[in-house]
């Protein structure tokens, strides 16, 4: 067993003028008051710091509590022992403070210390305030998540923000300042995203949208409906991406927005692709150069303080008379809410279409896209390489329900074998569905 004991502050072993113990008729040690009897804590459990050798640490009971005080040395010793150890004044260290030195070991991209802060600042410390790690209990993991609930936070942003904190205790049980994690305890759900069906909109929508925007930002329609960018893609989009040739698009980058400062990074998970190019895309995008020119664009790469990129641009701002985000380091670039606020929902309702905020952003131009390609025989892994998925099996999780059925191709298999009675309908060869 590992060292430790427990001192009786109030009573000790009497001994005689040579430092002997005084032993009563019975053999035991014959008892004495303290200078300390009565005052303060009685019992002091004292053991050795398995994580700093020479250095002795301590935790004091009351009287009428030798029995919880010889429980604890136990605890101490069996952890020890075992490798699970936790220094008890260890998780006094404020949450924030903690946080501050985890994220020194997190990614450094801008874009995700940004992500990071400002969930931290908007959806954790305003909780926690500056409470320890040791004060984050299952109950008080429980009243968090309910105060987000109670804030109308999206079920998939408390999600986000679940996994983010979980990640931080998860580090702290590492660091042996708690013992466990309380996110991970079994009375814990973490927050569970509403699975949606994808509904792609219908030509129609995408026509009448199309026809509704501002004559300069109509080609977002074809880039998003057409070749799947996404928004962000398509503002940092190229005329030398294009290949003209071999009919493709090159999805080399997007603009990203570090606070107030933009800056190119590569397309969502550092992935780039090439995208097929119909005929009909590439002709909007020549016309659409036909009458915008490109603007050269130098920012930064990937973060404010990156190497200097320069691009020439399809779309820019410059000009347009839209608009009132305006300043030096915008003047010619969109940011995507602001788009959203001065362009695309205006639009709807130019067309007399109803913008719902959860299925009429431009990300429902890829899920049009997306399910047209499927509908017209791509198969899922060329879908996922053109949306720039990292795996097919997230594609499919997506857009299972709107892959065409196979079910008139195994019919028409099984009446080779098994010929019907009835002439089969027209619709049942292949390539007529």
């Amino acid at each position: 067993m590992a060292a430790g004991h427990i001192q009786d502050r109030w009573w000790r072993d009497k001994r005689d003028e040579n430092d002997n113990v005084i032993l009563n008729a019975k053999g035991k040690p014959v008892r004495e008051k303290t200078d300390l009897h009565g005052k303060g804590l009685r019992y002091k459990v004292r053991w050795p710091d398995p994580n700093n050798p020479g250095k002795e640490l301590s935790e004091s009971f009351a009287d009428g509590k030798l029995t919880r005080a010889k429980n604890f040395l136990a605890t101490v010793q069996t952890d020890v022992l075992s490798g699970v150890y936790v220094d008890p004044d260890a998780g006094k260290i404020t949450l924030r403070s903690y946080v501050a030195g985890w994220l020194k070991g997190q990614s450094q991209d801008a874009h995700t210390v940004q992500t990071n802060k400002r969930r931290l600042n908007a959806q954790i410390y305003p909780f926690f305030k500056e409470g320890s790690l040791e004060s984050i209990t299952v109950a008080v993991a429980r009243n968090w998540l309910a105060w987000m609930k109670g804030n109308k936070i999206t079920e998939a942003y408390r999600a986000h923000i679940f996994d983010l904190l979980s990640a931080i205790l998860s580090a702290a049980v590492e660091d042996k300042l708690i013992r466990s994690n309380p996110l991970r305890n079994k009375s814990i759900k973490r927050p569970k995203p509403e699975v949606r069906k994808i509904v792609p909109w219908s030509e129609v929508k995408i026509k009448k949208l199309h026809l509704a925007l501002p004559h300069r930002y109509q080609v977002v329609v074809p880039l998003g409906a057409g070749a799947a960018l996404r928004q962000m893609e398509v503002f940092g989009l190229s005329p030398d991406d294009i290949d003209r040739d071999a009919l493709e698009l090159h999805v080399n980058r997007q603009i990203r927005w570090i606070d107030s400062r933009p800056v190119f990074a590569p397309p969502k998970g550092g992935k780039t692709r090439v995208v097929p190019l119909g005929e009909g895309v590439l002709d909007a995008l020549i016309d659409y150069m036909d009458g915008y020119e490109p603007v050269r664009v130098t920012l930064p790469w990937l973060e404010p303080t990156g190497k200097p990129i320069t691009a020439r641009l399809l779309i820019d701002k410059t000009n347009d008379g839209i608009g009132q985000f305006r300043g030096p380091l915008t003047n010619n670039l969109w940011r995507g809410g602001h788009f959203l606020d001065e362009v695309w929902k205006p639009a709807f309702k130019a067309a007399g279409l109803e913008y719902t905020n959860r299925r009429d952003g431009m990300h429902a131009l890829r899920h049009f896209c997306a399910s047209n390609w499927l509908a017209q025989g791509s198969s899922i892994k060329e879908v996922s390489d053109y949306l720039g998925h990292h795996d097919p099996g997230y594609t499919l999780r997506i857009y299972t329900h709107l892959m065409p059925s196979s079910h008139k191709r195994a019919r028409l298999a099984s009446n080779k074998v098994f010929q019907p009675r009835r002439p089969t309908a027209a619709t049942d060869e292949p390539g007529t569905a």
